[in-house]
């Protein structure tokens, strides 16, 4: 399963910020079994790859797996020798976006201006991530999708939720990258199933699918 293609199944990104590796399968299993196909461990959570190792090898062709927070040439590396195939980032650096299409994984930069956006694209990205997205608005994405290249497409992450999906979503916007409302350190996988089905609801009314 390519990013593309799980995206398109259903465009949240579950974003696992502090997951443990010792609860990372139970919580990778509850949100599969919600709709979810693309999941991210940020890189301050504890001991990232060993969670991200696991998930990559557990869901092999079912979910996306990838790290959030690369910062660094050397975690993009990092990252590929878990398994990993999307790479995450809060910010737009050139040559960890270079480093991520080297590899063969899918950078998604972190990005608040045109500017950001184009220096995005012209190292190499063509997912962009609206960070944070809840001190922007949905007019910002349908901006930005007039001049953008057709085929780039942007995420928002941050403050979005079931409710407010659609707004993003009809401005232009792919996907959606969901930390705390879809599981915070101590949530259970039954709390973290019981919210990703609510955003996968939301995503499946999108557009009548």
């Amino acid at each position: 399963m390519k990013f593309e293609d799980a995206a398109d199944e259903c465009g949240i990104v579950a974003i696992l910020r502090g997951v443990k590796p010792s609860e990372v399968l139970d919580i990778g299993n509850a949100l599969h079994a919600a709709g979810i196909r693309v999941v991210e461990v940020p890189l301050n959570s504890p001991d990232p790859f060993v969670s991200i190792a696991a998930l990559a090898d557990h869901f092999k062709g079912r979910m996306v797996v990838g790290a959030g927070t690369v910062l660094d040439v050397a975690s993009v590396d990092n990252l590929k020798a878990a398994g990993g195939e999307i790479s995450v980032s809060p910010d737009c650096n050139g040559q960890v976006i270079a480093r991520a299409v080297e590899l063969g994984m899918v950078p998604l930069p972190g990005v608040f201006t045109p500017t950001e956006a184009f220096t995005a694209v012209r190292a190499g990205a063509t997912h962009l991530k609206l960070f944070p997205a809840e001190a922007a608005s949905p007019a910002t994405v349908k901006a930005w999708k007039a001049v953008l290249p057709k085929h780039v497409k942007v995420y928002a992450v941050g403050g979005v939720t079931p409710s407010n999906m659609k707004s993003w979503a009809d401005a232009g916007c792919a996907g959606f990258g969901i930390g705390s409302n879809i599981y915070k350190p101590g949530a259970s996988p039954d709390d973290v199933a019981k919210a990703a089905a609510e955003f996968v609801a939301a995503w499946n009314g999108l557009k009548g699918r």
